[in-house]
């Protein structure tokens, strides 16, 4: 077997790339990771340098895979480490760079090791795992990090030598619910009558809702949808992380997994969220608004995502980071996990004990939040 680093996705043929294992996730399609970085949005000037890597058996066959990035920062990732890197400064050593293996810009779980559907699966990722750690102390990097995995994929990465840390998101789970009203017969009375309320403003408002794939967003319209959605990253003084390139490549490469709910009132458009979606799951990634409207943003990145996912039979919607106020609207505490290595050390065992710690606090948050979902006891 051959193992190589590529600077770039496009060197790697998007047939052999997409019939590893894992790629039927729609963000680790290769026409995904191409968008990235051919829009610049994945980049050395936005700190994130690909450097990923690949196994080839002695017939030139792509049988492994695994996204890597060289970053220079930690904007995008959405497992927070400025702590750590704030921590180095002080001491006089250098966080940046480091190794990251993640989809950027996306914090959904999946496998970060992709193997070929004749390979041998534990031979594959053990490989690609041992080369990643070796890549980061032969280049002096300060630490490979390995963002939202797949739980299957945890033993491995601790027998590495990795430490686990362990976070929390909200997300709904279709109980083959017929329609809107059959999931709200699930709710307490009072819960019930807040989500019909919310919902209530929002019709009478005259606001109205549009469900639209990729074939269905002309250049047009794009132009109207990215002030709505740079608007978010605007009131919180940053730039967005995506551009319209990126977008326009993505509805044009994976029309299909692309799903843009847009509010219009009086036909003009007033907010969007743009999602994602898999053959079973939908994922909410960004939101923005022209002006303030009363639960729009609960209508717009909530209710409609969930009434389409029960409408095309969806399994699992996942509306992206933090949020507490998802559990009234019928999301659950679900854990989320990383995978660590520190070069240094005592940091290393000092981020290990802290890790260990927080572990136990994210349990005690999520079995708090349990008590506050909106479904009947029984």
């Amino acid at each position: 077997m051959r193992i190589d680093s590529v600077t770039g996705i496009g060197q790697i043929p998007a047939d052999s790339w997409n019939r590893l294992h894992g790629t039927h996730y729609p963000f680790l399609r290769h026409e995904f990771l191409l968008a990235l970085e051919e829009s610049g949005c994945a980049s050395v000037a936005t700190g994130w340098s690909p450097c990923h890597l690949t196994i080839h058996d002695d017939r030139q066959t792509l049988i492994g895979a695994m996204p890597l990035y060289r970053k220079t920062n930690s904007f995008g990732e959405f497992v927070f480490d400025w702590a750590w890197a704030d921590a180095y400064r002080r001491s006089g050593l250098n966080y940046y760079p480091k190794f990251v293996s993640a989809v950027p810009y996306t914090p959904a779980t999946s496998t970060r090791l992709l193997h070929a559907p004749e390979a041998d699966p534990a031979v594959v990722k053990r490989l690609l795992l041992d080369t990643a750690l070796a890549l980061t102390r032969q280049s002096g990097a300060s630490s490979l990090h390995l963002l939202f995995p797949d739980p299957a994929e945890l033993p491995l990465f601790s027998a590495a030598g990795m430490s686990l840390r362990k976070d929390c998101q909200f997300h709904w789970t279709n109980r083959d619910y017929s329609c809107f009203e059959d999931f709200l017969r699930t709710f307490t009375a009072e819960k019930r009558k807040k989500a019909r309320r919310e919902r209530r403003r929002i019709a009478e408002s005259g606001i109205t809702f549009e469900h639209l794939d990729g074939h269905q967003i002309d250049d047009a319209l794009w132009q109207r949808l990215m002030p709505l959605y740079a608007s978010s990253f605007l009131r919180r003084g940053r730039n967005p992380y995506l551009n319209e390139d990126f977008f326009r490549r993505i509805a044009a490469a994976l029309p299909d997994n692309l799903l843009v709910i847009l509010a219009r009132l009086c036909g003009e458009p007033v907010a969007t969220a743009i999602c994602y979606r898999s053959a079973d799951a939908l994922y909410g990634r960004y939101w923005g608004s022209a002006g303030d409207f009363h639960s729009l943003h609960f209508e717009t990145c909530y209710y409609q995502g969930i009434e389409y996912c029960i409408a095309n039979g969806l399994r699992t919607f996942e509306p992206g980071t933090q949020g507490e106020h998802k559990l009234a609207r019928g999301f659950a505490p679900t854990e989320t996990w990383s995978a660590h290595w520190l070069s240094h050390p005592q940091f290393a065992a000092a981020i290990d004990n802290y890790l260990e710690r927080e572990r136990a606090h994210i349990d005690e948050y999520m079995d708090s939040a349990r008590d506050h979902v909106p479904f009947r006891k029984e």
